[in-house]
């Protein structure tokens, strides 16, 4: 799905990608770049963000268009007060957010990994993402305009993987938590959304087989053996959907959980009142009648 992209579906935007100095992330900003957006990247490695915005600065599609970035770790409330304090005073505007960084976290029992691996995985994936849309949300709201934010959801987000615990956990807390804001920001016109990106050949995926058969298990070691000569899913695909998200051909698609591969997001447009008038492309319990029983 996504593969005949629309183009200048961005143009003149101003983004915020986080985690987008490598994979995903600079996949992701270098679509909105394509796509006629400036961009703001942040990670917390300041040397490899360096390189890749001027890695960046030859997929710039308009001629005003910018590369700009900043240090940040989005688990550190301070840090992401001055990164947007930062974008702000260098494009003047906001109209969309990627939440993108993330880390992997521990890999094992989850009663015998480290607590304060969980801790930091948590504080990451999940309350860095939240801070991030509550800070993109107030300003959204100050500028009084439509908004758009694209959560990366991932691995456990729908069903339980073990011995992923801190991850998997945080991953269902991003969905859920877009689901929420989602609804609290719908009459402000702000359009809030999470992606399952796929199976990407990544780094995480590195550091899953460095982990070992032992910690991750035998199935989920074989599977990422197979991933990893495979060579993946294509991060394209996540970072045309995200740059379609962040769009208004998305319309008022909100508070949905989309698959990159899975989802034929491209014919939404066609589709957006029957979506948004039902439970698809969320979170829910599943009772015995949707699988065909009739319990009393």
């Amino acid at each position: 799905m996504g593969e005949n992209r629309e183009r200048d579906m961005l143009s003149g935007k101003k983004a915020l990608i986080t985690g987008a100095d490598q994979g995903l992330g600079k996949e992701i900003a270098k679509e909105f770049l394509e796509q006629g957006a400036s961009v703001c990247i942040c990670s917390r490695d300041e040397g490899r963000l360096r390189e890749a915005a001027k890695e960046l600065e030859c997929c710039r599609k308009e001629e005003n268009g910018k590369v700009i970035f900043r240090r940040a770790d989005v688990g550190i409330t301070e840090d992401l007060d001055g990164l947007y304090e930062y974008l702000l005073s260098e494009f003047g505007t906001l109209d969309c957010v990627v939440n993108n960084a993330g880390i992997q976290g521990p890999i094992g029992d989850s009663a015998e990994v480290s607590w304060g691996k969980i801790e930091e995985v948590i504080r990451i994936n999940l309350l860095g993402t939240l801070y991030s849309m509550r800070k993109a949300v107030s300003v959204f709201r100050a500028q009084k305009k439509q908004g758009r934010i694209v959560n990366l959801s991932g691995g456990g987000a729908t069903g339980p993987r073990e011995n992923f615990m801190g991850y998997a956990l945080s991953k269902t807390g991003v969905v859920r938590a877009t689901e929420i804001m989602a609804k609290e920001t719908e009459k402000d016109g702000i359009y809030i959304n999470a992606i399952a990106p796929g199976a990407m050949n990544t780094r995480m995926l590195d550091e899953v087989l460095k982990a070992g058969e032992e910690a991750m298990g035998a199935g989920a070691y074989a599977q990422a053996l197979k991933q990893k000569e495979s060579g993946g899913v294509s991060p394209k695909k996540a970072a045309h959907l995200a740059a379609y998200l962040a769009s208004d051909r998305s319309g008022k698609i909100s508070g949905r959980l989309i698959s990159a591969l899975w989802d034929g997001w491209e014919s939404f447009g066609t589709h957006e009142q029957e979506i948004m008038g039902s439970d698809i492309y969320t979170l829910r319990r599943i009772v015995p009648k949707d699988r065909g029983f009739a319990w009393e």
